[in-house]
């Protein structure tokens, strides 16, 4: 079952995301650069942002998949079996 910030990033473009992911960084950093000078009121969204991020990145390679060749994807299957 698909959530609503998974469906809202398939609407989105590909320079979107990066957009907002470069935006969501630079908010991670400075919220850890808080919590560790004078702490954060709420330490859990520093969680919830990390999530965030993991999302946005999972779109991005999803997308980086998707625009493969077939040889790629061979090649990608090769290195993946050799992982286990």
């Amino acid at each position: 079952m698909a959530n609503k910030t998974y469906l809202e990033l398939q609407g989105l473009a590909s320079e979107a995301i990066e957009g907002q992911l470069k935006d969501i960084l630079a908010d991670l950093h400075r919220m850890k650069y808080d919590h560790a000078s004078k702490g954060l009121e709420n330490p859990t969204e520093i969680k919830a942002l990390k999530k965030k991020i993991a999302q946005f990145r999972t779109e991005i390679r999803s997308r980086e998949i998707k625009e493969m060749t077939p040889e790629q994807l061979k090649k990608r299957s090769r290195i993946r079996l050799r992982r286990k």
